[in-house]
């Protein structure tokens, strides 16, 4: 008998991030992003949601959509450890696992109706991709999920912050509601961990803008936002 099993998306992400540069490295890091789960027209049925307002917080099961790869490697480099040390792959959150799955905690903002989308779950903290297939929605459930005493490895903390200099005529490209989420990506320092060089200038997509930004040191300068339109 085979042990194979298909599934199939139930939802996809909608979110700011058209490309995988910017998003946070982990859901809850930047709690102003804000989101939407869009269900997939078989599954579009406003009573597989009943009674989830009651919950404040949900699980996505997901893909790595942009790391599915048929070769499978045991261990893999985590960017916190600088890109050099090999662990194993089930030791790390590293995308590039066997079905590329991901797990990630969100904030339930709200539950809307939306002309030709049906029943929608706004979310908020989500660190997907826009596009991203969501296998499947879970209640996060605070007495069994969460373990203060837990210890998180070679990851004990988000990292630090950085200063964030968003000039306000730059700020004013963007929608109102979206200048504290793009201020809490860029503290959160997009860049590749390996990367330092304060001259080097980095374009990240978010919101329908291209926003090119230098660091030096523990500051983070927006220089641009360019419209993508």
């Amino acid at each position: 008998m085979s042990n194979a099993h298909i599934v199939r998306p139930v939802a996809v992400m909608r979110s700011d991030f058209p490309e995988k540069f910017g998003i946070p490295r982990q859901a809850g890091i930047v709690p102003e992003l804000e989101s939407l789960v869009v269900f997939e027209p078989d599954y579009r049925d406003p009573e597989a949601l009943r009674g989830i307002e009651g919950f404040s917080h949900l699980w996505l099961i997901w893909q790595f959509s942009e790391s599915v790869t048929e070769s499978f490697s045991p261990t893999v480099r985590p960017p916190r450890l600088g890109g050099n040390t090999r662990v194993g792959v089930f030791a790390t959150r590293s995308p590039f696992r066997p079905n590329a799955l991901g797990l990630s905690c969100v904030e339930l903002k709200r539950v809307e109706q939306r002309p030709g989308l049906g029943t929608v779950l706004v979310v908020r903290g989500a660190d997907l991709m826009d596009g991203t297939p969501i296998y499947d929605i879970k209640p996060y459930v605070p007495y069994a999920d969460c373990h203060p005493e837990a210890s998180a490895g070679f990851a004990p903390d988000p990292g630090a912050t950085l200063c964030v200099e968003l000039p306000d005529e730059l700020a004013a490209m963007l929608p109102p509601e979206k200048i504290d989420a793009l201020r809490g990506v860029l503290a959160n320092d997009p860049r590749p961990r390996y990367q330092r060089d304060p001259k080097r200038v980095y374009a990240m997509d978010f919101a329908g803008v291209t926003v090119r930004f230098t660091v030096d040191g523990d500051t983070l300068t927006v220089r641009k936002i360019e419209s993508e339109e």
